[in-house]
């Protein structure tokens, strides 16, 4: 293999979105670190106004308390479960889809066997450019020029490579031949935009508004029912409130994993492998 067509995987290993990557984990820090210190804020608004509404009734303000903060709690805690589980599956499956890209490329370029000879080092040579875009794609940042430029290409090859097999099947052919390699040749194409579909899957942003009010309100609440104590416990205001802002930004970094601390780039490694094994 010759060291032009290998240089776009050198260059795919050697950018993995490092500028871009860095500003969404300072803004992933920046608002879990905005929520921590809201959260501290707020059970401090919440125990003061405690204490204050305990001074003038201290009978009747804790009676109904269990039943709201219940309510609240548990409305939260659901709807981080679901904010969670989902980001967490969809990380999976983006995973999963690297390696499935990677099956069904190897599969077709493999089958290329079965052609004639004649046709075999143009379809070859196309793969190997193919690939090359595939990883381009994924290198820069997503709707970027360089992006864009490796999706157009990826495409313009797809259809390159489609005619070339069929007219290679159209040829003095084994029968089972058209039916092995036109069906792998589709299921690689077919991929690309499934793996497009689960890279742009991420909950509508009034979840994430919706998951930071109720964070908020269930800090408020949980001061307030702090203030029936005599004694505040530092260890739990701190816990409760890091605990929180730790979960949100693990979910953040999970439905951004080309940008994050927790990224898909390991799974990226088959197709580079699989590329250098293109010879």
């Amino acid at each position: 293999m010759s060291k032009g067509p290998l240089s776009p995987v050198l260059a795919w290993e050697k950018h993995p979105l490092e500028e871009l990557g860095m500003a969404f984990t300072l803004f992933t820090v920046t608002t879990s670190a905005a929520l921590f210190l809201g959260m501290l804020w707020l059970q401090e608004v919440g125990w003061r106004l405690g204490r204050r509404q305990l001074a003038q009734d201290s009978e009747g303000t804790w009676k109904h308390l269990g039943t709201l903060e219940g309510a609240v709690f548990g409305l939260m805690g659901l709807l981080m479960a679901f904010a969670f589980s989902g980001a967490a599956s969809r990380f999976d499956a983006r995973r999963q889809l690297v390696a499935q890209e990677a099956n069904a490329i190897g599969t077709a370029y493999l089958r290329l066997d079965l052609l004639p000879a004649v046709a075999q080092p143009a379809l070859r040579e196309n793969f190997r450019r193919y690939l090359d875009a595939r990883l381009e794609v994924f290198q820069n940042p997503q709707d970027s020029p360089a992006s864009k430029a490796g999706l157009d290409r990826s495409v313009q090859l797809q259809t390159a490579m489609w005619s070339q097999a069929v007219a290679a099947c159209r040829a003095d052919v084994p029968a089972p031949t058209p039916m092995l390699v036109l069906p792998a040749l589709n299921e690689m194409i077919d991929i690309t935009t499934t793996r497009a579909m689960a890279m742009n899957q991420h909950p509508p942003s009034i979840i994430y508004l919706m998951l930071g009010a109720l964070t908020l309100a269930s800090a408020l609440l949980a001061g307030y029912g702090m203030a029936e104590g005599k004694a505040r416990s530092w260890i739990h205001i701190l816990g409760f409130a890091a605990l929180f802002s730790v979960t949100l930004f693990v979910i953040l970094d999970l439905e951004y994993p080309r940008l994050g601390f927790i990224r898909v780039d390991a799974a990226d490694q088959v197709l580079v492998s699989l590329r250098v094994s293109m010879k």
